[in-house]
């Protein structure tokens, strides 16, 4: 998956200044992104403060930890399954 070239602060700054009353259109025109690109951020980042932000990326890095830590668990037990399966 391809990462943003922004920061959550700077994202965040973003849909602050949208929701100032500045036009959807003319932020998107100043920071160089689509309009779909924009909602989508507003989507996943909008009512939160940095810390906000910081704090869920925090918690989706250590998600995606558990989730690699729990396929490898889960492969290690059907090795071990075929193997005492095996009739020697």
């Amino acid at each position: 998956m391809r990462r943003s070239s922004f920061t959550e602060e700077q994202i965040i700054g973003m849909i602050k200044e949208q929701e100032a009353g500045t036009p959807t259109a003319d932020v998107c025109r100043k920071q160089g992104i689509s309009t779909a690109s924009f909602y989508k951020y507003k989507a996943k980042y909008g009512g939160m403060d940095v810390s906000d932000a910081r704090k869920l990326k925090a918690l989706e890095d250590e998600n995606a930890k558990l989730k690699k830590l729990l396929a490898e668990q889960m492969l290690d037990n059907a090795i071990l399954k075929d193997i005492s399966a095996r009739k020697w």
